[in-house]
Parts: structure tokens; C-alpha cells; sequence
């Protein structure tokens, strides 16, 4: 039975989901001095990724229970169904915060002091739609604290090169989740939901999230011209602005059916792929910047 509550749980939060951003605080680990970190802060930095991530998704099923129970697209999820109990739920969600907080004591004092921070944003995002078409911009922020966060858990300090690289996740996140979003046009307008494409329309909405797919790639690679990255990582950017582009031809205003397809398995592919080729980077430094 507890595996079987446990299996419910990690299909409820989408667990594969954390390839999103895993990869991008790899990606700021690395950047930190260029050389694959310690098994330690690489440990300690994934516990931290896997507990926020798995606390925020699990806050986010608790507080749109009731939306999600009647949205047709989300009403057979765990806890309309009554395969959850919502305390069992807020039970992992206190397991999940309790794993980010040791682990960021683990790294650096200053991530352990600035966890709270990240806490209030994690908590924060789940109640954005209900009074901001911006939520979509705040669950970017959300997961652009990554790069930032292994940065800081590993040198102790604030630099712009992750700052910048967090942006440009930032308005990568906020592009995707535009997408994401319009399945659920009418029922945000008839809840009284805020979103981009409630507040602006289906087509407005993907105008913008394209723009926002234009900035995401400038940004990735104002920080590899910060941190004098070469060919290898260059080359990642041009690869994600590809994918992005075709994740734009995917969805039109009057076909949004493979929106599913751009949500996940293009958006996972780029994360992997700027990490990836930042690691061949990092092992053959090709300089151009």
C-alpha cells in the first residue's frame, strides 16, 4: 500500500518533470570554476533541486485542489479523484522542505540563509493566478533560481553570469508555460483565472511567448560571453534556439493538440542539451568570446 501511495504521489507531481531544471543548476554548478564540482556539493545540490522542486509541485496539487477538481483536463488527477488524502500530501510537502533546508545547511551558509527566500517563491506561485496574468513570469523565476542557487551554494557569493543565465530560464519557463496555458483558456475565463492568454487572447498569448523564446537564448548567451565560453557552448544556445522554433510551429492559435509535445519532451531536450554541451565546453575550451 505505501509504495502504491508512493507510485500515486511521483505520477500526481509529474517527478519526471524536475529534468526541467536540474540540469540548469548543474549547469551553474559547473560554470562556478569550470571543472566538474565536488560529489559533495553535486549530492547536496540535487537533494536540494529534487526537495524544492517536489515541495512546490505538491503545494501547487494542495492549493488548486478544488480548480483542478473541476477543469475537465486535470480532474482525474490524484487528489480530485480521492487517491490522495490532502494530509498525506502535506506530508511530503513537509519530508520535501525539510530535505531542501539540510541540504543547503550541507553547501554554503549563505544558501542555507537564503532557503526561507526560496521557500516564499515556491509557496507564492500557486496563488499568482488567482489576482496576476504575471504568474507565468513568477513560476520562471521559480525555477530560474537554479543556476543562482548552485552558484551560491558553492562559492558563497552572487555573480551576474548565473544571475543572467537564470533570467534567460526565466523567460524559457514563462515561454513554455504560456503554451501549457492556453489548453486552459476557457476554464481560466470562466473561474475568474488570471494567465496570459485569458487576459490577452490565444494568439497574443503565443506572440508572446515567442518573444519571450527570443530573449531566453540572448540571455544564455550574454552569460557565456561573461564567462569566456567557447564553440562548444555557443553551439548549445544555437541547438536550443532550434528547438525552440520548432516548439513554435508545433502550436498554432487554431491547434493546440501537440501543445503536450512542446511542453515536455522539446523543453526537457533543451535543458539536457545546454548542460550537456556546456560540459564539452568545460573538457574542450574552443574560445570565441
Amino acid at each position: 500500500m505505501v509504495f502504491k501511495k508512493l507510485k500515486i504521489f511521483l505520477e500526481m507531481i509529474k517527478f519526471e518533470h524536475t529534468v526541467f531544471a536540474l540540469p540548469f543548476a548543474y549547469t551553474g554548478a559547473l560554470l562556478t570554476e569550470k571543472k566538474i564540482p565536488a560529489s559533495h556539493d553535486l549530492l547536496w545540490i540535487t537533494m536540494a533541486m529534487v526537495g524544492a522542486r517536489t515541495a512546490a509541485m505538491s503545494l501547487n496539487r494542495i492549493i488548486d485542489r478544488h480548480l483542478d477538481a473541476r477543469n475537465p483536463r486535470t480532474a482525474g488527477r490524484a487528489l480530485p479523484r480521492g487517491l490522495l488524502k490532502t494530509g498525506e500530501v502535506w506530508f511530503y510537502v513537509l519530508v520535501s522542505f525539510l530535505i531542501l533546508f539540510y541540504s543547503s545547511y550541507q553547501l554554503d551558509p549563505l544558501a542555507f540563509r537564503l532557503a526561507p527566500a526560496a521557500v516564499l517563491v515556491l509557496l507564492t506561485y500557486s496563488y499568482t493566478k488567482r489576482f496576476t496574468w504575471t504568474c507565468h513570469l513568477v513560476l520562471g523565476f521559480a525555477l530560474g533560481m537554479a543556476p543562482l542557487g548552485s552558484w551560491i551554494a558553492i562559492t558563497g557569493q552572487f555573480h551576474p553570469a548565473p544571475v543572467l543565465l537564470g533570467a534567460g530560464v526565466l523567460f524559457w519557463v514563462a515561454g513554455f508555460d504560456i503554451i501549457y496555458a492556453c489548453d486552459d483558456y476557457e476554464f481560466d475565463l470562466r473561474e475568474g483565472l488570471f494567465s496570459i492568454p485569458a487576459r490577452f487572447g490565444i494568439k497574443r498569448a503565443l506572440y508572446i511567448s515567442t518573444a519571450f523564446h527570443a530573449i531566453a537564448p540572448l540571455l544564455f548567451l550574454a552569460a557565456g560571453v561573461l564567462l569566456n565560453l567557447g564553440v562548444l557552448y555557443l553551439a548549445g544556445v544555437v541547438i536550443s534556439v532550434g528547438i525552440l522554433f520548432y516548439q513554435h510551429i508545433l502550436v498554432r492559435p487554431d491547434d493546440l493538440s501537440r501543445a503536450g509535445v512542446a511542453f515536455f519532451n522539446l523543453n526537457g531536450t533543451l535543458s539536457v542539451v545546454l548542460f550537456a554541451f556546456t560540459l564539452l565546453d568545460i573538457f574542450f575550451p574552443l574560445r570565441v568570446f
